[in-house]
């Protein structure tokens, strides 16, 4: 009876130390496995940080605004369903052709001048690239740029810059004589220009040999309406069924 006990009690133990022995390969292959994938950590200083929570900040407040915006429309469709659709109707198109870029715009913003210079050995260039124009316009874009024309010639989302015989383009539009301008509207006019000119566009003009001049903030600046055909693709006319639906 007493050695039947005592090989229980051995059995007890070894099950103890056998669970013993695993918790404590665990917590060794955690910490194994802890110390062999080191924490990858945010390198980006203060500063970066600092920038990249206002631009957050700012596309949020940008997003309520949309949003508010499209509530008021909503509302207004609501309490002038049965009187005046058709005027709610023709502000929005209005509305839509403008967001477009198909109508004349004004407003507050700056003037850009693109001009030769020289370079080192004192030879000016007689083209502008149209690596160096798309690079500008992604510039303007991120500092909230509203609209934007090249020469005169109005920007929209579908435009085109390209080079073709050595002949830069903006969509059916050549670019032939420096110096031009590229007129910029921007909601506050103040801060395009203060990011502009901490900007490396300058810097970046200078090395192809051309001069960029930014203008103070104007009161307000014309933006032509854009002049040629949008072509839509992959779009056709709903074919409507019987009754009208």
């Amino acid at each position: 009876m007493h050695k039947e006990k005592v090989v229980s009690l051995g059995k007890q133990m070894n099950i103890s130390f056998s669970v013993i022995l695993v918790v404590i390969g665990f917590m060794l292959a955690i910490q194994f496995q802890t110390v062999n994938e080191p924490v990858v950590r945010d390198t980006r200083d203060m500063w970066e940080l600092r920038e990249d929570m206002k631009k957050a900040q700012e596309l949020h407040s940008e997003l309520i605004n949309e949003i508010y915006k499209y509530e008021e429309k909503i509302e207004q469709y609501n309490s002038e369903r049965n009187d005046g659709k058709e005027q709610v109707l023709k502000e929005t198109l209005e509305e839509l052709k403008e967001a477009a870029g198909l109508t004349e715009v004004k407003g507050p913003g700056i003037i850009l001048t693109v001009d030769r210079a020289f370079n080192e050995i004192g030879m000016p260039t007689e083209t502008v690239s149209a690596d160096i124009l798309r690079r500008l316009l992604n510039d303007l874009n991120s500092f909230q740029a509203e609209a934007i024309s090249i020469d005169n010639h109005r920007v929209i989302n579908t435009t085109v810059i390209r080079e073709i015989q050595r002949t830069t383009k903006i969509d059916s539009y050549s670019i032939h004589t420096i110096p031009f301008q590229i007129k910029v509207m921007a909601q506050d006019a103040e801060k395009l220009y203060n990011r502009m000119k901490a900007s490396e566009a300058v810097d970046e003009f200078f090395v192809e040999n051309l001069k960029l001049t930014i203008s103070k903030p104007l009161v307000e600046v014309t933006i032509p309406a854009y002049d040629d055909p949008i072509r839509i693709k992959h779009m056709e006319p709903v074919k409507t069924e019987k009754g009208g639906n």
